[in-house]
């Protein structure tokens, strides 16, 4: 029996990034033979065990060969005859397909270090195109590695655009999509994910709303980048930016400007109603791919809402109340945080403005600050009952957060 660390484990070991989970692969090994050094079994459709000290991944070496459409259309054969190169050649990408043993040697059948070094994300193997799940997991690596520089190699992305024109796509569980999409939201260049995605052909299949984005013209003068998918995609970094690794803003700045896919025409490139519009098409992204309930609504507030953050200064006191309301802030300060953050990256996620101040942001957390020291005791002190308590309380609030415009000295100094 031998054991290997795998994937991605090496790749970042070779990347001098953090190394988070450690896979193993056993070779010449049966799941009996692990069951008697005291390994957990955890694997449903393979045997994978936990060891049973640290707890650890170890898989046993395996081939697969595709029995059907989509991601579960899989045989799986392991048994102590499968050597460590069967093992890697079914892996996805080159710069996944290295081991290394006890001793820190490398079997690197597939040449993924030398793609580790021309920064290239590459297939192993024409099996590549059986399992389509690997187009999402291409877009995604891209959007993790492409500050390092990687780019997807032109032969694979020949690949990818073969396996969206043979409707092998059309087959992903919502579940799938969305388990990658998420994980590519809390990347470093989510952009990435989307221009793989529509170079392949995959972003209109999977993503038709965000697709239907690209070449819908904006004002100039407010989004000198024109293009209101690259406009998206800047958002999208620019939330990775301000809140790295949160997937709840990131899905936030993918779906706030949907709507102006649906501005008429004749209209462009103003889009007036935007926000309204945008609704509908956010709503039913979300259902399709079966996202999570918050994630779903947050991005609808920020969908809705955005314009009124961006022109907060101007809103009147009982209008920045409702707002606040709106997004729940008086109960849940750290919600407003994530709900402002993705307000900010669409402000800064346009040419030439990745570092404009956002003096919105900490106005409405500072009036959030003082409508929530308004309290229903002292109300209840002078006597007052029912619904007369909460608009007493209303009231003082939107005192307090005039008080803030009161006192433009101190505001400034807030912001």
């Amino acid at each position: 029996m031998h054991i290997y660390l795998v994937g991605g484990a090496v790749r970042d070991k070779l990347l001098k990034r953090p190394v988070v989970d450690h896979d193993r692969v056993v070779v010449g090994a049966t799941p009996e033979a692990l069951l008697a050094l005291g390994y957990k079994p955890v694997g449903k459709d393979f045997p994978v065990f936990l060891h049973p000290q640290t707890g650890e991944e170890y898989a046993l070496a395996r081939t697969e060969r595709k029995s059907g459409r989509g991601y579960h259309g899989f045989v799986f054969q392991t048994d102590a005859t499968i050597t460590l190169e069967q093992d890697l050649a079914r892996r996805d990408l080159t710069i996944n397909a290295i081991a290394e043993d006890e001793h820190g040697a490398l079997t690197d059948p597939f040449g993924g270090v030398a793609d580790i070094e021309a920064r290239v994300l590459r297939h192993v193997s024409e099996a590549f195109v059986e399992d389509p799940v690997r187009v999402l997991r291409v877009a995604r690596f891209a959007a993790r590695f492409a500050p390092l520089g990687f780019s997807v190699a032109a032969e694979t992305m020949t690949l990818m655009q073969q396996m969206v024109r043979d409707g092998e796509v059309d087959h992903l569980v919502p579940e799938r999509v969305w388990a990658e999409t998420r994980k590519a939201l809390g990347e470093a260049r989510p952009s990435a994910f989307l221009r793989v995605l529509r170079e392949c052909g995959a972003l209109a299949v999977l993503f038709p709303e965000v697709d239907a984005l690209y070449g819908v013209p904006q004002r100039a003068e407010f989004h000198p980048e024109i293009d209101t998918g690259v406009h998206v995609e800047m958002v999208l970094d620019a939330a990775a930016a301000l809140a790295p690794g949160n997937d709840v803003v990131g899905f936030c700045a993918l779906g706030h400007d949907l709507g102006k896919a649906l501005t008429p025409a004749a209209e462009l490139p103003r889009h007036v109603g935007h926000e309204h519009r945008g609704v509908a098409p956010l709503r039913a992204l979300a259902a399709r791919l079966k996202v999570p309930t918050e994630h779903a609504a947050l991005a609808e507030l920020v969908c809705r809402e955005h314009l009124n953050v961006h022109r907060a200064l101007e809103l009147k006191p009982a209008t920045v109340l409702k707002l606040l309301t709106a997004t729940d802030a008086l109960r849940r300060p750290a919600r407003l945080d994530l709900f402002l953050a993705a307000c900010t990256a669409d402000k800064r996620g346009r040419l030439g403005h990745g570092e404009d101040a956002y003096p919105q942001a900490d106005y409405l957390r500072q009036a959030r600050a003082v409508a929530a020291a308004v309290e229903s005791a002292s109300f209840i002190a002078q006597g007052m009952t029912g619904p007369a308590i909460g608009q007493a309380m209303e009231n003082a609030r939107i005192h307090a957060i005039a008080g803030l415009r009161a006192n433009p000295s101190g505001h400034r100094s807030a912001v």
